[in-house]
């Protein structure tokens, strides 16, 4: 119990101390902003190296970041409002941004070292592939397997196919849809 009354009683000095700070800042006061930006920026720290454990080297640049987005957005801080609050929700949304940044960038970099069949698929796999393909499609009529041949394979657009083919745009549609359901079909009996 003591402990946890003891922890509260920290949090709220805190919260009042930088509260003070802020506030002087946004009065005019240079010397009490700089202060803020500091005690700040070691808060912010521990809270990012407790989130990125497995990523310590992105601490530093969410800190910076962080601080920035606080002084960029000081006038929207509210003084009747808990600061530390205001602080979190900018320091969750800038930790939000940069995983996301991170996963989709991770996505598109698949490291080799991983991935060794890449390197054990052959050509030949990829020729029997296409080969196969040509099989199911040839069995398709014209009015399916043309559709699929040029807007799923060749990535035209739906327009341009129909222009290429002579055909309506729904036709395309259609023949795309009907002809896939087509293939799922042999696929199915085949296996």
């Amino acid at each position: 119990m003591d402990r946890i009354q003891e922890r509260d009683r920290r949090f709220t000095d805190t919260e009042n101390r930088l509260r003070g700070l802020i506030l002087q800042g946004l009065d005019g006061d240079a010397a009490a902003y700089h202060q803020f930006l500091k005690a700040l920026s070691a808060h912010l720290r521990a809270y990012f190296r407790k989130r990125l454990f497995e990523r310590p080297d992105e601490v530093e640049d969410l800190v910076q970041d962080t601080l920035l987005a606080v002084h960029n957005q000081r006038h929207t801080y509210r003084a009747d409002q808990p600061l530390t609050a205001w602080v979190h929700a900018v320091a969750r949304y800038k930790l939000i941004d940069l995983l996301r940044a991170r996963a989709s960038g991770e996505s598109l970099n698949v490291p080799l070292d991983d991935e060794l069949e890449l390197f054990a698929a052959s050509d030949t796999e990829a020729r029997e592939a296409k080969k196969d393909l040509d099989t199911l499609l040839a069995g398709l009529p014209d009015r399916q397997r043309l559709p699929i041949v040029h807007v799923k394979l060749e990535g035209l657009s739906v327009v341009e196919a129909a222009q290429l083919t002579g055909m309506s745009e729904s036709a395309i549609k259609i023949g795309v849809h009907r002809g896939l359901k087509a293939l799922a079909a042999k696929i199915r009996g085949i296996a």
